[in-house]
This record gives structure tokens, sequence and C-alpha cells, in this order.
């Protein structure tokens, strides 16, 4: 059970940190049990070479509230499905999303919709969400089937490695459904920006120094920063204006009908095109990969695509059709959750798991542990798509699963996320039988998951 400590729920009373650089002493932790690792550097190496395998002998060796030091500061774990919910759903508005993910994002992802907190998140939350309204989701649809059609029957019988080439759709169908045009000389530049954004994410040097990962990260940024400045400014002109969501963002306004920020709307589309461009490789992967090693359920998919999508296109009334995909894809999701492991900082004192929590404590909560967790799931490591039965769903801690994060922060995109990788298994499935080649790879865990070996495949014509 988690409490407020001081000052009492729903108090008017302001944050005593506004910011992520003010730190609080490592002493106001201190009673939480946990270790800070080698002078310097903390648990940063150790976590990086084996995220998961470190969270497991921390749990293992502290329980489910430990302390741990790295990149540059102190953590508070929370771990469980009630962890979850208490950071997630944010009942008291505790936590703060920009303040947990700015150490980290800070210099690459500033002001994306995940970086903002409470009224101003909610404003620009709804201000956004007009570009998944039907309408738009039903153009979107459009663009997916012919791009995705075109690109899969491309690839052609054969061997091929699944990751680089589902990343290279995903940017080619960003650039159609998002913003509306195709690339032009500059792909190869945007693409590589992204690459070096994400990448610097999780760089052990936080500086921008000359030679470093970060400073790749920060020029990318530039790089797209001026993309989109100059993009907002031609839609608002009217020059290429459409149902594209760029145009959507471009257009949008706030409560009192004003247009949004050139600089808010350049910030929400950097960040919601890595957003939408590496998550959904992630999981399209995740998923291929758990239909490559369960050929049965490969077949099940095969023959729902083939029942409802009986023209080839896959109709916009028909999403909810697909029920085994999505069941198959959200079991994927949960093996392999594209965001391992979420960041917040709390605001206010708070209690969990018996310990007091002081104001201005970095916390987090581990997704990809509680995913994998006998406490919410039997067999965990077995891929099993009725787990997302209704019934079973219902039967579940809501908070178990948690791959589109939780309450007022869930993935604004995640139909966007569903739509495209239904629209793929659909096209794909109907025209290969997919195997591995050479056998189950090791997969990069941060900072968004990937195979390591791309994820070696065979398509045969079915």
């Amino acid at each position: 059970m988690a409490t407020l400590a001081s000052p009492a729920p729903h108090s008017s009373a302001p944050p005593r940190f506004t910011h992520w650089s003010e730190t609080i002493p490592a002493s106001a932790i201190s009673h939480i049990p946990g270790e800070g690792g080698p002078p310097i550097v903390g648990n940063t190496f150790r976590m990086l070479a084996d995220p998961h395998g470190f969270a497991d002998r921390m749990i293992a060796r502290y329980g489910r509230v430990y302390r741990n030091r790295a990149f540059g500061g102190w953590v508070v774990a929370l771990i469980g499905a009630e962890a979850n919910e208490l950071v997630l759903f944010d009942r008291d508005k505790i936590f703060s999303s920009e303040q947990g993910w700015g150490p980290i994002l800070d210099k690459l992802f500033p002001r994306g919709l995940m970086l903002l907190d409470f009224e101003h998140h909610r404003a620009d939350r709804r201000a956004l969400s007009i570009a998944f309204k039907p309408e738009p989701m039903r153009h979107y649809m459009g663009a997916l089937n012919r791009g995705i059609a075109a690109r899969v029957e491309a690839w052609g019988a054969g061997p091929m490695r699944f990751y680089p080439a589902i990343k290279a759709l995903t940017l080619d169908l960003a650039a159609d459904s998002f913003l509306g045009l195709p690339w032009g000389p500059e792909a190869d530049r945007i693409n590589r920006a992204f690459v070096d954004m994400v990448q610097a994410s999780v760089a052990p040097v936080r500086v921008p120094l000359p030679f470093t990962q970060m400073k790749r990260g920060v020029d990318g940024r530039a790089f797209l920063v001026e993309y989109f400045t100059r993009e907002v400014a031609r839609r608002r002109a009217g020059d290429g204006m459409g149902q594209d969501m760029f145009s959507q963002f471009a257009t949008a306004t706030d409560e009192a009908g004003n247009p949004l920020p050139v600089d808010a709307v350049v910030d929400h589309m950097n960040f919601l095109m890595m957003a939408a461009h590496d998550t959904i490789t992630s999981s399209a992967t995740a998923l291929l990969l758990q239909l490559a090693l369960h050929p049965h359920w490969q077949e099940k998919l095969r023959e729902e695509a083939r029942a409802v999508a009986s023209t080839g296109e896959l109709a916009y009334e028909d999403l909810g059709k697909l029920e085994l995909t999505e069941m198959a894809f959200k079991e994927a999701l949960r093996l392999i959750p594209p965001v391992p492991s979420m960041p917040r900082r709390a605001l206010r004192d708070f209690e969990f798991g018996g310990y007091r929590i002081p104001a201005g404590t970095s916390v987090g909560i581990n997704v990809h542990w509680t995913h994998h967790s006998t406490d919410y799931w039997d067999e965990p490591e077995r891929f099993d798509p009725t787990r997302f039965t209704r019934e079973a769903e219902r039967a579940r801690h809501k908070y178990a699963w948690v791959p589109f994060g939780g309450g007022a922060h869930m993935c604004l995109g995640l139909h966007f996320a569903y739509m495209q990788v239904k629209v793929l298994m659909a096209q794909l499935l109907t025209r290969y039988r997919v195997t591995l080649e050479g056998g189950s790879p090791e997969w990069q865990a941060w900072p968004i998951p990937k195979p390591r070996d791309g994820l070696r495949i065979n398509l045969a014509a079915v």
C-alpha cells in the first residue's frame, strides 16, 4: 500500500522541488536498502551490461523497494503491479513525469507529451488527440495498407533480416501517415538523427562532448528541429496540408482556440516520430519472433487474416475482428515491452512498501520485471496469447501489463500501433510462412529492445 506522508492528499502546497537538476542528499534515502556501486560511475555499467539480470539480483537481495545509483544519481525502484498503479495512475499527483524523464531525455526530446505534467499535459494531449480521431485514422489506414502491401510484396521469398527491414518500412510509413509526403534526399539523415537520439538517451556520458554519443544525439535533435520548424510554417501557409498527422498537429488549437506555439508542435512531432518509429519497430519484431518460434500460432493468425481480409486489404471497420492477432501482439509486448522501465520524480513525501520516500526522490518502475513475474503470470517465459482473453484480463491486476504506460500518460498512439501491426500481419502472413534462420537471437535490452542479429528469418510463399 502507498500513502502520502506529507503534505496531505490534494494539498495545494507547491512542490519542494521544481526541476530535475535539483538533488536530494543521499542521506535522505539511506534508510532504504540498496547499494551505490563503485565511486563516480555507480551501477551504470552493470545495468547497461545486463539490466534485467541486475534488477533480478537487486530485488532478490533487497526486496521490492530498493535504492540504486546510476547515470549520475540515486533512484528508488518500486517493483510490482501495485507500484505500477501507484506511479502511473498517480491519483494524488505525487509524481512528475517531466522531472523523471528529464535527466534522460531533456537534451534530446524536451517538452514531448510524455515529459509534460498535470494541466500542461492535459491541455496539450487534448489538442493533439485530434490526430487520432476516426477520420484521420481512416486516412492513416489507407496509407498503411498501400505502403505495407507494396513493401512486403517487394521483400519476396527467401532469407532476410527483419529488424532493419521493418525499421525502414515504419520510417517510410511515418513519412506518409505522419507527414503526408515521401522522404526526400534527407531520408537517411532523418533516420540517423532518430537513431542517434535514442542511443544517446542511455549514454553513460551525459554531456555533449565532442565525439560522444550524446553529442551525436544533440546534433540529431538540432537537425530535426530545423526540419520540422520549416514544415510547420509550410503547413500553416496551406502548402501540403492534408489528413496526415503533422498537418493535424500544425493546425491544432488550445482550449482558447489559439494555435499551439511552433516550438511545441515541433517538440511533439519530434517525440512522436521517435516513439512511433522505434517502439513499433521493436514491438513488431517481438511479435514476429514469437510467431516464428510458435508455428501453430502463426497458422492461427494466418487463417484469421484470410477470413477477415479476404480481398487482401484490411478495412478500418474490420480491425476489431483480428482478435487472435491482438492477443498475440499483447503477449509479445508482455514478453518484450518496448519501454522496459519508466522513471518519475516524487514531488511530495509518500510511503510505499513500508518505507517513507521523501519529496525530490527519483523513482522508477520496472515494466519488464512485472511482465515476467510469477506473481501475475503462470509460466511467464511461455508464449501464450490466451492470457489476453477478456476473462483472463478481468481476473488479473490491471497494472500487471503496462507496455503503453497507464493513467493520464497512457500512450496517445496506442491504437495507431495496434492498427499498424494488424495491417502488417494481415499482409505478411497471407503471403509468407515465417521461420527463423539460426535460432532465437539475443536482444539488446535498452533503450528500446532490439535483436542483436537483426532477427534473421526466412520467408516462404504460402
